[in-house]
């Protein structure tokens, strides 16, 4: 059964998501208690790698902080951080978001080194890997064009990881690897742990609305697609109830009743669409599919995206 909501606001909130500025708690020495365990396979040798030029913000959604541990020595390759629970806020399941935009490739190594992992590969050849991921929104062998804030998966165990945490290196072009990363204006460099920010995805003067916020308590966003510079769609996903949501928002003509749809297609049953002249997005549409792919996508400014049959689970 389909279900679409029949209420949307059409006036701005008085709010605005704030770009929290990075804070640091420096521990020293870094303490190595969910440690990862990346084969020699996985690693290049560290002869002196250099800063990346590409300014990369924290792997979490705005306002979110958590520690990146730069823990030494033994930590698999030498510079790589650990983000780790902070606070009250534990780390496992948190959505894992592009640190900058790129080519991604999407890979498995199973129970062992990374688990389920992503590297992207940025506009002047330096890289970013992402490892030990409990989800990942494409298969391994896949790739997928990235921006800045492009959820790629959540937080996991998988690999040989010890204990629910995200493994995040940043490599120059050769593959050596950053050994002093900066993050959200932070470096973090050897045997240092510090909480970090993020002012990942935080915006400014963009669209007041946020996905989950569409679509509801208990979705998480699983995939999006940009809509040229006029929106991005987005497909959510509620693990406790099974339902999927799709939601529409737009990046111009903000405040202005313009064309902009929304669609979900489980696969075997008729497609849901939510179209209209809408000031902020169109959704939320929502359908139950568990253990069933899903077709999914919208369209915004002339520009529109439509997925494959995907995110079976």
């Amino acid at each position: 059964m389909s279900v679409i909501s029949a209420f949307r606001t059409r006036t701005i909130k008085h709010w605005a998501l704030a770009a929290v500025a990075a804070v640091a708690l420096v521990a020293a020495p870094a303490s190595s208690a969910t440690a990862s365990s990346v084969t020699a396979s996985s690693v290049t040798a560290s002869d002196g790698a250099g800063v990346l030029a590409i300014a990369h913000k924290s792997p979490f959604n705005c306002g979110k902080t958590f520690y990146a541990n730069n823990w030494s020595p033994g930590h698999n390759p030498s510079g790589s951080l650990d983000w780790q629970s902070y606070g009250d806020d534990a780390i496992n399941g948190e959505t894992v978001r592009a640190t900058a935009g790129g080519t991604a490739t999407f890979a498995n190594e199973g129970s062992t080194s990374y688990g389920q992992w992503v590297q992207i590969v940025h506009s002047d050849g330096t890289r970013t890997r992402y490892a030990h991921l409990a989800t990942m929104v494409r298969a391994p062998g896949q790739t997928m064009s990235v921006s800045q804030g492009t959820v790629i998966g959540t937080v996991g165990s998988t690999g040989g990881s010890s204990a629910p945490h995200l493994h995040y290196e940043q490599r120059g072009s050769s593959g050596v690897v950053d050994t002093s990363p900066t993050v959200d204006g932070v470096t973090i460099s050897l045997g240092q742990k510090k909480a970090v920010t993020s002012t990942n995805g935080c915006g400014g003067s963009s669209n007041p609305y946020t996905p989950t916020e569409v679509c509801g308590s208990g979705f998480s966003v699983v995939d999006e697609a940009a809509l040229g510079t006029a929106g991005r769609t987005y497909l959510l996903y509620n693990s406790g109830t099974g339902y999927n949501c799709v939601v529409t928002l737009k990046s111009t003509s903000l405040g202005t009743p313009s064309a902009v749809s929304a669609f979900l297609e489980p696969e075997g049953s008729s497609r849901t669409t939510d179209s209209g002249s809408y000031s902020y997005y169109a959704g939320p549409v929502k359908r139950s599919a568990p253990g069933t792919c899903v077709k999914w996508g919208g369209s915004a400014g002339g520009s529109s995206y439509t997925s494959p049959f995907e995110h079976c689970g």
